[in-house]
């Protein structure tokens, strides 16, 4: 074991994989280059439409120990990876890895495959059950979860080797042109799927809604297609708002929203050419709301909204209050209308939105993100992917990734969640470094890191309610005494990977 730059013990090796400890956010860059696949060849007259999924995996010639992927854009309404690791298990294939964009509560249906053994491992976040699982010992099955942007950069470098992406087509011609735009199973932006569209090994797009010659617009492009694969359904788009995406009416999330906009206008960064990210749970969309709110009274324009988007910033692109939107997932239906019908709502990749190892990515454009947390520390340091009793639950998503390229990022949270405190002194696990959080806000007060120090004046002079994060932890402990530390064994069951591809933490197995 190895100790990383924030004190967290790291295994030399994991699955068989030498490790690379964090050392801070912008340092690392390995030595290597863009991932390379074999040229292919498709002469006039070839077909590329198979008859069933069967068919698309003895053409992809996929063996035991393979990896491969699909897309979460349909998010807790994908049937496609389920039916795809079913037909794998009949053809009696075992141990393949899932690269996945993001695993979610709806593919607890793979546990059984995992326990046979036909999954051998994810390399990607797990949301839910199988996180579960894999936190109590009950499932063996190592785990690599990786943001939106280190998914696209292990992608990208090569990494992460696809064998074969089973991509999701909301609508597909014969040929392999797809979007995610029309269609019975639309889902909007494609974003997640570019980085296995251009280098996996064999790229297989399935569709329920196979259309005439050329499916446009084109999202991926049939000169990255294999083969098309046409099936009754991909899964049911209804379930892709499987978080809440109504503004919170709860005081606490409203007093937090408040604090935040205050802040944001406070910064100076709320002004024209302003660009802003939210995520879609009821305090972040309080926030926007608020936000948008300060925009039309002051006649600010903004450049653009970017991320997960919501039909709060479509509402404002429509209202001119964003000259853009930079779309890499649509967590609404009102989003998924839009990025069909507006020029100005654009779907970009992952790699485009949050790669750190490209020539720069939107992330980097930022002025300010909104953020959740678990857990935060008093070095502003934040988990997001396990809950305070141990259990691998969500994904790290875009976290690490807009809170290292944003000029502000703030955690908003509620200061006691469950009857637990949010401020410990060690969290149960570090997502997300705090060198690169500048602002943590509870309904109890404002706490602002070091590095913002003129905005931390600037917050008290207005009078604004800034304390210690110190002092605020204390606070907070007063009412819900300090929380016993878990158990853990020795176990490592999951990686944190940082953005960069360096070991942040790890997660380990609970005892008991």
């Amino acid at each position: 074991m190895v100790k990383n730059s924030l004190g967290r013990m790291i295994p030399e090796y994991f699955n068989g994989q030498l490790l690379s400890p964090y050392r801070d956010p912008f340092g690392h860059l390995p030595q290597g280059r863009l991932a390379t696949r074999a040229l292919r060849r498709v002469n006039p007259g070839e077909r590329k439409l198979l008859g069933s999924l069967r068919e698309a995996i003895l053409a992809a010639e996929l063996k035991d120990g393979m990896c491969i992927s699909t897309h979460h854009h349909l998010r807790n309404g994908d049937t496609l990876l389920g039916a795809v690791v079913r037909e794998l298990d009949a053809m009696g294939l075992r141990d393949i890895r899932i690269a996945s964009s993001s695993i979610h509560p709806v593919h607890a249906e793979l546990i059984p495959y995992i326990e046979k053994g036909v999954i051998g491992g994810f390399e990607c976040g797990v949301n839910g059950p199988i996180g579960e699982l894999v936190s109590r010992g009950e499932l063996k099955c190592p785990i690599v979860v990786r943001t939106h942007g280190g998914r696209a950069r292990a992608i990208i470098s090569g990494q992460v080797q696809i064998d074969a992406a089973f991509i999701a087509a909301p609508c597909c011609d014969s040929y392999g042109n797809m979007n995610g735009a029309q269609g019975p199973s639309a889902c909007g932006s494609l974003g997640y799927a570019h980085p296995d569209a251009l280098y996996a090994k064999t790229v297989i797009a399935v569709t329920d809604n196979l259309v005439p010659y050329p499916a446009t617009p084109i999202s991926i492009p049939q000169t990255l297609v294999d083969y098309v694969v046409q099936v009754e359904s991909l899964g049911d788009p209804q379930k892709i708002v499987s978080t809440t995406t109504r503004i919170t009416r709860d005081p606490v999330g409203l007093q937090i929203a408040k604090y935040a906009a205050q802040v944001i206008e406070i910064s100076g960064l709320l002004k024209d050419g302003f660009s802003f990210q939210t995520g879609s749970g009821g305090i972040s969309l309080a926030v926007a709301d608020q936000v948008k709110q300060k925009m039309r009274q002051q006649g600010i324009k903004g450049s653009f909204g970017c991320g997960g988007i919501t039909g709060y910033f479509v509402d404002m692109l429509e209202e001119g209050l964003f000259q853009t939107l930079f779309d890499v997932q649509c967590f609404d239906l009102q989003a998924v209308a839009s990025i069909g019908r507006n020029a100005n709502h654009l779907e970009i990749s992952a790699d485009m939105y949050a790669n750190p190892f490209n020539a720069g990515a939107v992330v980097n454009q930022l002025d300010c993100v909104i953020l959740g947390a678990t857990e935060v520390d008093i070095n502003f340091n934040v988990n997001v992917n396990t809950e305070s009793n141990g259990l691998l639950l969500h994904n790290t998503g875009g976290h690490s990734d807009t809170a290292a390229g944003a000029k502000l990022a703030i955690i908003t949270a509620p200061s006691i969640r469950g009857r637990l405190p949010i401020v410990r002194d060690e969290l149960t696990t570090v997502t997300t470094p705090g060198e690169t959080i500048d602002v943590i806000i509870t309904e109890r007060g404002i706490a602002v890191n070091e590095q913002q120090g003129e905005l931390k004046k600037e917050l008290l002079r207005r009078k604004l309610p800034v304390k210690e994060i110190g002092a605020l932890q204390q606070e907070i402990y007063a009412v819900t005494g300090r929380p016993r530390p878990l158990e853990f064994s020795d176990e490592v069951v999951a990686l944190i990977e940082y953005r960069d591809g360096t070991i942040i933490d790890v997660v380990r197995k609970i005892k008991g």
